[in-house]
């Protein structure tokens, strides 16, 4: 408590430094995104400009029936992620992408050691032996993120202030940025993104899939 007998002046500075010093609650921010038609799910938006935090430590991106799962997957630098194959074939999963070039020889089950994302940008991920496999890792220099769903919206929880929010999805020409002022009280916003065409099917039949993988099978067996 204040000393009361203390001057008038020396109390309101006293104060005024306790509230300084008083830890900013977070604001809730809602980002709906869509694309003119309706709304835009796999895309990952981050808030950048507060504190870095600690990075979680470890993340999945598994591979089920000859799909990266999930085929987005966002995460702080530092991050440690295990890529389990839980198919019956098997998988060589690899990547040339600048940000975290890496391979996993041909293997099933869960490799030893998880890959750590150590420098921030997007890892595209592919398999050797299943050329349509494609994933993709977005390694952000922020905890402030998230990826919306089906309904388009990213919540993300920070404290007010001045933010440069970013957005990437795998079907923009560059990803989006702008600078946005969040208020105590939170805020919403709504962006239409300018998405490009999907990429065409590479994937075949499931009975054409099923040979090749039986004949691959036969090969090592040899």
């Amino acid at each position: 408590m204040i000393q009361q007998h203390l001057p008038a002046a020396l109390r309101a500075a006293i104060v005024a430094v306790l509230v300084l010093c008083l830890p900013a609650r977070a604001a809730e921010f809602v980002l709906t995104l869509s694309d003119g038609t309706g709304p835009v799910a796999e895309a990952v938006a981050s808030l950048h400009g507060a504190a870095a935090g600690s990075p979680a430590a470890t993340a999945v991106m598994d591979q089920r029936n000859s799909e990266f799962v999930p085929g987005v997957l966002p995460v702080q630098v530092g991050t440690a992620v295990s890529f389990p194959n839980s198919d019956q074939v098997q998988h060589q999963v690899y990547s040339f992408s600048t940000p975290k070039p890496f391979e996993l020889p041909l293997y099933a089950g869960t490799p030893r050691a998880p890959v750590v994302f150590d420098k921030p940008g997007v890892v595209v991920v592919g398999c050797n032996i299943h050329d349509w496999m494609i994933g993709y890792i977005v390694v952000l220099d922020t905890p402030h993120f998230g990826k919306s769903g089906a309904d388009g919206v990213v919540r993300l929880a920070v404290r007010p202030g001045r933010y440069t929010l970013r957005v990437w999805h795998s079907r923009l020409a560059a990803a989006h940025e702008e600078t946005i002022e969040i208020a105590a009280d939170g805020g919403a916003r709504s962006l239409a993104l300018a998405l490009g065409p999907p990429p065409p099917d590479r994937r075949g039949s499931d009975r054409v899939r099923a040979l090749q993988d039986r004949l691959r099978n036969l090969r090592r067996d040899d």
